[in-house]
């Protein structure tokens, strides 16, 4: 380009003045832009209130009965800048008075006669007619009674000046800032231009990504004090080079541990809000890494803990020192079950005499804790068992004495007849007591090798265990199983299966309810070649919702707080895979409303040639751990 000039000092100057012409045009282009909304919404507004007081000076003139105050109100407002034309018209419509021409003479358009149905008592209505024409009403009330309406049209000549004005401010300005700019660039020199763009290169070298490697030191073209600058920059980008290689060690170092720790990390400012986690702390609140970053305590973590975390950050600001081993009870998920975490908060010092942030270590130990409570219960629940047995132990030995006395009372001696009936009696009450003494040594010592079972005997116990409860609640039993079905299994661990399911579903039962126990010979209903036997337990009971159902054979998972461990369908399903069985659930809740709720538990356990050797195997397992 020929008319482009060669010298750098009128390059940039052509250049400058260009840009800023281009950039003084498109702002001047965006201020009209803004000048004209605000102008527009100024006079609308200004339109409002002008109708609004013509219609309150119309109003009192009308209170004190003076019609030269309604024409002079009007032509007050008419000589209003912004007014091209002011009148008040009665309800009808009528013209009383006009700021421009004659009132007989003035009529409402048909625009506006058709809008006075619409104008509302105290209100102003604005309205856009024909040929853009802006025109406002008010209603003018006197003694809360309509008198008539207040009409003030718009001016659009004031708009127009308004433009012009900004228009000529504008112009105005960027005159002056051109020639500003050029005196400006005109006093610079080549010596001040080059040496700068030499440091502009090499400070955008250094923020690039590979921070500007192999491009240190600039070169130095001046020696003046611009060169000395240059010269301090390289010593500069050197030394930062230094630092970056030693920072990037130990934030890689860093980043390292946050993600891999096996514990919640967390740091938040002195504002409570988070600026980092690790993804232990995300999966604990439930809100992903990247939803954290700027975001206070109390909008991520749960209501019920918010508070004791916040307090103890607090804590830690005010005293700067570390808070240990805060034990905090939760409730999570659908349906809620309870988690503790432990919370520690130390500060974050970026300085010896500066804490910046805090930093809290969360460890989930819910699991711990229920397994401690499940083992303290589990210890209770075995020393009770053996307490029972060793009870049972004892009682046998006076039972027998008592029973050989009643024979011999009741066979030595002339006993009138019904002394005769309360031995016999006596003698029926002491044999159940052995035969429940009997039952107690043999639930406690169950057999721990794999034999062929007569399963009526079996449920027949377990039934009898929960008799008194079975009772309590008068709930109807029905049995439907043959007294010479059997099945080759441990039936120490059967015994613990179903005494679970039916104490499960007489604690879901209500009075007068049902409890089936069903037995049949069947095939696994995956693999139809296995044969086996089906065992049905069904309650009509209150049913489970879709949500426990899932988590149904977690480890202490319960819905029976205090009274439950959460183990014992746990267990009951290991048991059951253990015998290559399967378990199927059905159950309807009786939150759906529906009368007919329960449950229904359907055990398959194999019987056949393949369950038999690995019955062996796990009799030859027991048998070489007791050797």
């Amino acid at each position: 380009m020929r008319w482009w000039p060669r010298s750098i000092r009128w390059q940039m100057l052509t250049g400058l003045l260009l840009l800023e012409g281009l950039s003084i045009g498109l702002f001047a282009l965006f201020l009209v832009h803004l000048q004209a909304r605000e102008i527009s919404f100024r006079a609308h507004t200004r339109l409002e209130y002008e109708a609004e007081s013509l219609a309150l000076l119309a109003s009192d003139a009308f209170a004190q009965q003076r019609s030269d105050g309604v024409g002079l109100s009007v032509k007050m407002m008419g000589d209003a800048p912004t007014v091209a034309l002011a009148k008040v018209t009665d309800q009808a419509g009528k013209v009383l008075s006009v700021s421009k021409g004659r009132a007989e003479e003035s009529r409402l358009d048909p625009e506006e006669a058709a809008l006075i149905p619409l104008l509302r008592r105290g209100a102003v209505s604005c309205f856009t007619f024909s040929g853009d024409r802006w025109e406002c009403a008010h209603a003018i009330v006197v003694a809360h009674a309509t008198r008539g309406f207040a009409w003030v049209e718009f001016d659009k000549r004031w708009m127009h000046a308004q433009y012009v004005s900004t228009l000529s401010s504008s112009a105005i300005f960027g005159t002056i800032w051109l020639l500003a700019s050029a005196i400006l660039v005109l006093l610079m020199g080549r010596t001040i231009t080059q040496p700068l763009a030499i440091l502009h290169e090499g400070a955008t070298s250094l923020m690039s990504a590979d921070g500007g490697r192999g491009r240190f030191p600039l070169q130095i073209a001046v020696h003046n004090e611009i060169g000395d600058l240059i010269e301090t920059f390289n010593r500069m980008v050197a030394s930062l080079a230094e630092q970056r290689a030693g920072l990037n060690d130990t934030l890689s170092l860093l980043d390292s541990m946050l993600a891999n720790a096996p514990i919640g990390l967390a740091f938040v400012d002195r504002n409570h809000r988070f600026v980092r986690v690790n993804q232990i702390f995300a999966d604990l609140t439930g809100v992903a890494i990247s939803s954290h970053l700027g975001r206070a305590l109390p909008e991520l973590l749960p209501s019920s803990i918010a508070g004791e975390v916040q307090a103890a950050v607090k804590r830690v600001f005010s005293s700067e020192e570390p808070v240990r081993n805060l034990e905090i009870g939760i409730e999570k998920g659908k349906p809620r079950q309870k988690q503790t975490w432990l919370i520690s908060a130390y500060p974050v010092r970026t300085s010896l005499n500066q804490m910046r942030w805090v930093g809290i270590i969360a460890l989930d130990s819910s699991d711990r804790k229920r397994s401690e409570e499940a083992l303290r219960r589990s210890e209770k629940l075995a020393v009770t068992g053996r307490l029972a047995a060793a009870i049972a132990h004892e009682i046998n030995n006076p039972l027998e004495a008592i029973t050989n006395l009643l024979f011999l009372l009741n066979n030595c001696c002339e006993l009138p007849e019904s002394a005769r009936q309360y031995v016999t009696t006596a003698e029926n009450e002491v044999r159940r007591i052995a035969e429940i003494t009997q039952q107690t040594l043999r639930f406690y010592r169950q057999p721990s090798q794999p034999a062929r079972v007569t399963l009526a005997e079996l449920l027949d116990f377990v039934l009898k265990l929960f008799q008194s409860r079975i009772r309590a609640l008068d709930l109807r039993v029905e049995r439907d199983y043959d007294a010479s079905q059997s099945l080759f299994c441990v039936a120490g661990e059967l015994r613990q299966v179903f005494a679970n399911l039916v104490g499960n579903a007489i604690d879901a039962s209500s009075a007068g309810g049902r409890l089936v126990v069903r037995v049949r010979r069947s095939r696994d209903w995956k693999q139809p070649e296995r044969a086996g036997i089906r065992f049905a337990i069904a309650d009509t009971g209150m049913g489970m919702e879709p949500e426990v159902r899932e988590h149904l054979y977690e480890a202490f998972f319960t819905t029976k707080e205090a009274k439950g461990t959460g183990l014992g369908l746990w267990v009951s399903h290991e048991i059951v895979a253990k015998h290559g069985g399967l378990i199927h659930i059905r159950s309807r809740a009786a939150s759906t409303g529906r009368k007919d709720s329960g449950t229904v538990f359907e055990l398959f356990i194999p019987d056949g040639p393949c369950q038999t050797q690995e019955a062996d195997r796990m009799a030859n397992t027991h048998s070489s751990a007791g050797a």
